[in-house]
């Protein structure tokens, strides 16, 4: 149960992935992830703050929930309403890419309605029907066998806006081909640059793809949104995942198209320094390859204790002198130009680290950054949710109150707008929490009719003990 409602959060997710399994039911493959889909409920209703929009009442200006203490912050002086007001979204993504998709049209606004299953077809029909947008992240042949492909929404509500998220789009001849992130950065090309030079592919050390694939589905969303206001037409988006990784490859395409050379992994990129000993001492896509630019430790010494120093010409070069005390041994003329410090680099990081060991990371990047060098601490988790002051000041992590978790740091938007709000402010709803209110709120069915849809499995598998909240929405 944990698993199911992480995933419903639309402030952390799971390890998104679009591998599939057969179902008969359907006669092809459906998404497999924390839970088959056929256990999981049909309806939960909810946005990225975690509002109901059929049983909360509109937040006014200033107004705050009750479980905890509240000081005036820069998104609660934007007055309402919220960018997309007033948009609803049927929601059947699943799994890191889709749900950070629709994560951000919640923290607009969006009111966003989750689907778990295709059980209660016709119900899931009549949302679509007073809905906006639907957005889903499966292969390309799941929902058009479930009989809620685009063509058939159309039919239902012809101005929709349909967006799909698949793994190689609905198009050619591998669109039927199932993925998950680190799949889809292989075939782009991103795997086969990163790693070091001689060792095997890296890869990007986590799903990338699924995060910036969310990112993609949201603008895609938001463009069709926009295209249907001003011509009244919807549209069907099909988002590739793969192919959405493949302009990240930019300076490699170059490198191809221009100078001949096919993508190499020696140098590119070289890690933390700007030149990997060893390699040809070629650009390598960052701009001018300088030193020093490297990581260097920082008291006391432990495993995070590090703070990253780059000095992209020789003034910046000389300012750190100055920071560091003008030690003698950075006084060598060999020291002097960029060619020299790349020429001796070892002793030039070492040179530094000797220096940079005797403070703190934070009071290391205060001090360079006074003089005018470039300096930041290498961050944890911890770091980032605990001590970073400008993300305290920005409200990236707010605390909240879930009622099976407890209170919770959770992340907040990394954006903000002038007019509009868009945050996070309420917990993700608990697995079906909502399905009283889309429903007979919302959907007009009768009391006796959702009763019935809890008995025959519609609503919730009927071998599966129901929660508290649940027996009381059916009293």
């Amino acid at each position: 149960m944990a698993a199911a409602v992480h995933q419903k959060c639309r402030c952390s997710g799971g390890y998104d992935t679009f591998m599939a399994k057969f179902d008969p039911r359907f006669g092809d493959t459906i998404g497999t992830g924390v839970a088959p889909l056929r256990s999981l409920p049909i309806l939960d209703l909810h946005s990225a703050t975690g509002e109901s929009a059929a049983s909360v009442p509109k937040r006014q200006p200033g107004a705050v929930p009750a479980f905890r203490s509240y000081t005036l912050h820069e998104n609660d002086r934007m007055p309402q309403p919220r960018a997309l007001e007033n948009i609803r979204v049927v929601d059947f993504s699943w799994v890191r890419a889709g749900p950070w998709a629709t994560r951000w049209l919640g923290a607009f606004g969006a009111e966003i309605i989750n689907v778990r299953s295709a059980k209660g077809l016709e119900i899931v029909k009549r949302l679509v029907a007073v809905s906006d947008l639907v957005i889903e992240n499966f292969s390309s042949r799941v929902l058009r066998n479930w009989g809620l492909g685009y063509e058939a929404l159309c039919e239902i509500k012809p101005d929709i806006v349909y967006v799909s998220m698949s793994g190689y789009g609905h198009t050619g001849r591998h669109h039927h081909y199932t993925t998950f992130g680190p799949v889809a950065q292989a075939a782009s090309g991103l795997t086969y640059l990163s790693g070091l030079p001689g060792e095997p592919p890296a890869g990007w050390g986590w799903s990338y793809m699924d995060d910036t694939g969310g990112m993609y589905g949201a603008m895609c969303a938001l463009t069709g949104l926009y295209h249907r206001n001003m011509t009244g037409q919807g549209q069907h988006i099909d988002l590739s995942q793969m192919v959405s990784s493949v302009p990240l490859n930019g300076p490699a395409l170059l490198d191809f198209t221009v100078n001949g050379r096919g993508s190499r992994r020696p140098g590119y990129p070289p890690g933390n320094r700007a030149h990997w000993p060893g390699t040809p001492l070629v650009n390598n896509y960052r701009g001018p390859t300088v030193a020093p630019h490297n990581a260097y430790r920082t008291d006391p010494g432990g495993y995070n204790d590090w703070c990253v120093i780059v000095c992209h010409s020789d003034e910046e070069w000389q300012r750190l002198v100055q920071v560091m005390g003008a030690p003698s041994w950075a006084a060598s003329a060999k020291f002097a130009t960029v060619a020299g410090r790349l020429q001796h680099q070892e002793e030039l990081d070492q040179g530094i680290e000797a220096w940079s060991i005797t403070s703190g990371k934070y009071e290391l990047t205060e001090r360079c950054q006074a003089a005018g060098v470039r300096a930041l601490p290498v961050q944890s988790a911890e770091d980032r949710v605990e001590h970073d002051p400008q993300l305290r000041h920005r409200e990236m992590y707010l605390p909240i109150e879930h009622p099976a978790l407890g209170m919770r740091k959770v992340q907040n938007a990394p954006f903000k707008l002038s007019e509009t709000p868009a945050e996070n402010r309420l917990p993700s709803p608990l697995i079906g929490q909502h399905t009283r209110q889309i429903v007979e709120d919302l959907l007009g069915y009768s009391h006796e009719e959702l009763c019935a849809g809890f008995a025959d499995g519609t609503f919730w598998p009927t071998k599966r003990p129901r929660f508290p909240y649940m027996e009381e929405m059916l009293r």
